[in-house]
């Protein structure tokens, strides 16, 4: 926690740190203003011992000397009106402008993160890390400005008037804020381990709701509501007790609290008393004590919840601050250039790879040379490596060894963003942004026009069913793309990639949603993108791939059968050759 708390604040600090000079006029604004309200009752002071004079028939002196005595006083209160009010305006600009600038910087490290960060991790508690990063600032921000800046200027001033108008009022005032605020301190780093266990907790369950508001169609199709009802309620319930004996700690130590207050209040009134029986102080001096005791009272109060909460917010803060402190799983080199593609040759040179945590060794001393130009199919049992072998294509994940090759450059040395502008992937299963279907299909390219948009739709196949919707290409999808069908989401995605038109294409079972009608549409727009292209298709069903140039069978970490069509299926006791006849009829004899 210690680390990670100095890791979060030096955050901050560095975001403040563009706004410094907008920074420092709002802190010499405040601590202007609270000098001011600190001084504001030394002249009620005067006003009433001017009001409390023995003297008989002097009002016509009094009087004026009252009224300057309040015009002093007014003066006063506007310097530190106007400060405050300075302070406010920089502030509302500083604190919605860093906050900004810390979405953007968590926005922009956390999609830095490689593919498998996002595999292992809950999208909620993504989601809960940066929007407590965030609030956590604010709430930080916030208590510093309004509590303790004026809070400090403010005892420190009115400490050294009381010093001035008595040293043993001055000494006790001074030692019993510091008593006060350092059993807050020890209460406080007591408290921060279980605040961090009920962040823990909260991220838990937000992540769990998350995840089955994300399945739910799963839910009720398998009657799992009582079972993720109790498993939301365990942890709801362990959410509950942690909540409930932090708060209970907060009212045992605001319990102690109310009892130093009232031994402050009554103390410093008591000594006034004796002083004041001893002709060392006046009546002003009671109005000046009691002002300040009181004022003492509302700010150490406040000191010792301030100090709760910014260890509760540092707590809050502490998960996102890990993940902008985790290092990017796949990075680009340094010097690294864009990647050229002349021809579109693809060579995997003696690769191996293992998913990290898993045992399991996917590809070893692999090698397949793809010529451009040329439509391979990858097939082999499930769990083989073919869409694994994508994503390494793709640099979703780095090596355990080898190269992968385009045109002769190894994709781990060139830019990730020049190596996926070259490749355009249809997936199995296409995920959608919760967006408009123009701005879905566009993606492909962000500075392609409306009418080709349009025209990549239409090649598709998807433009039918477009202008049937109310809104056509304005129409929203929902959520991952939920509001259409598999068929309607992976034409969508075919959209996508034609208008991306990449020389590199990979087609990850890109029609497998499709019924035989539109399948046979979206073959022909197929065979018209892929020309001219290098072409990786993932296929199950073989019959989207008798017409690959290559067909490449993919067995115990290495490639076990490698030629078209026709001549794999003369292979006695071949692999393809047994998962043709399944297909085809052989599995039901």
């Amino acid at each position: 926690m210690k680390n990670n708390t100095k890791k979060t604040i030096q955050f901050y600090l560095n975001n403040i740190a563009t706004y410094r000079w907008q920074v420092w006029v709002m802190v010499i604004s405040i601590i202007i203003g609270a000098v001011l309200d600190s001084i504001i009752p030394i002249y009620s002071k005067n006003f009433f011992n001017v009001l409390t004079t023995n003297s008989s028939g002097i009002r016509g002196i009094v009087i004026p000397a009252l009224l300057s005595i309040l015009w002093i006083m007014a003066i006063l209160k506007l310097a530190h009106w106007l400060c405050w009010r300075i302070a406010f305006f920089i502030m509302n600009f500083v604190e919605s402008r860093v906050m900004a600038d810390l979405n953007e910087r968590c926005f922009e490290y956390l999609h830095q993160h490689s593919f498998s960060y996002f595999t292992n991790t809950f999208t909620g508690s993504i989601v809960k890390k940066v929007k407590s990063f965030v609030n956590a600032f604010e709430a930080l921000m916030d208590q510093f400005v309004f509590q303790i800046l004026p809070g400090l200027i403010s005892v420190l001033v009115m400490t050294l008037v009381l010093g001035w108008v008595n040293l043993f009022l001055g000494v006790g005032m001074l030692v019993w804020v510091f008593l006060f605020i350092f059993i807050n301190w020890v209460f406080s780093k007591y408290k921060v381990k279980y605040d961090i266990q009920r962040s823990e907790a909260e991220t838990k369950t937000s992540s769990y709701l998350a995840d089955t508001v994300s399945n739910n169609t799963n839910i009720k199709l398998f009657n799992g509501y009582e079972y993720e009802n109790r498993g939301y309620g365990g942890l709801v319930e362990g959410l509950h007790k942690l909540r409930k004996f932090s708060w209970d700690l907060s009212a045992k130590f605001y319990g102690l609290q109310a009892f130093l207050l009232v031994i402050l209040e009554i103390g410093m009134l008591y000594f006034a008393i004796v002083l004041w029986g001893r002709s060392i102080l006046t009546i002003g001096d009671f109005v000046l004590i009691q002002s300040y005791v009181i004022t003492v009272m509302m700010m150490v109060w406040d000191f010792g919840r301030v100090i709760t909460r910014i260890y509760e917010n540092l707590a809050d803060a502490e998960e996102m601050t890990i993940l902008l402190n985790t290092s990017h799983e796949v990075v680009d080199v340094a010097g690294a250039k864009d990647l050229t593609i002349n021809c579109g040759n693809i060579d995997f040179e003696k690769i191996t790879f293992t998913y990290d945590g898993n045992k399991k060794t996917v590809f070893e001393n692999f090698s397949l040379h793809i010529k451009a130009g040329q439509t391979v199919a990858l097939v082999g049992t499930s769990g083989a490596g073919k869409t694994t072998l994508v994503k390494l294509l793709l640099r979703f994940y780095d090596l355990n060894k080898g190269k992968i090759l385009v045109d002769d450059q190894d994709i781990s040395q060139v830019t990730q963003k020049s190596l996926r502008e070259n490749v355009s992937l249809v997936p199995q299963d296409p995920l959608l942004f919760h967006r408009s279907l123009l701005e879905n299909i566009r993606y492909g390219r962000m500075d392609a026009s409306d009418d080709e948009v349009v025209k990549a739709s239409k090649l598709a196949h998807c433009h039918e069913f477009i202008k049937n919707l109310e809104l056509g290409y304005d129409t929203f999808v929902g959520e991952r793309g939920i509001k259409l069908s598999g068929g309607e989401r992976q034409r969508v995605a075919i959209a996508r990639a034609i208008l991306r038109n990449a020389p590199i294409l990979i087609l990850d079972e890109a029609t497998s949603s499709l019924d035989s009608e539109s399948e046979k549409y979206i073959q022909n727009s197929l065979d018209e993108l892929m020309k001219d292209k290098t072409v990786i298709v993932v296929a199950h069903r073989l019959s989207t791939i008798k017409k690959a140039d290559r067909i490449v069978v993919i067995d115990k970490k290495r490639v076990v059968e490698d030629g078209d069509h026709q001549s794999l299926i003369k292979l006695k006791e071949g692999i393809y050759q047994k998962l043709w006849d399944i297909q085809v009829g052989g599995f039901i004899k």
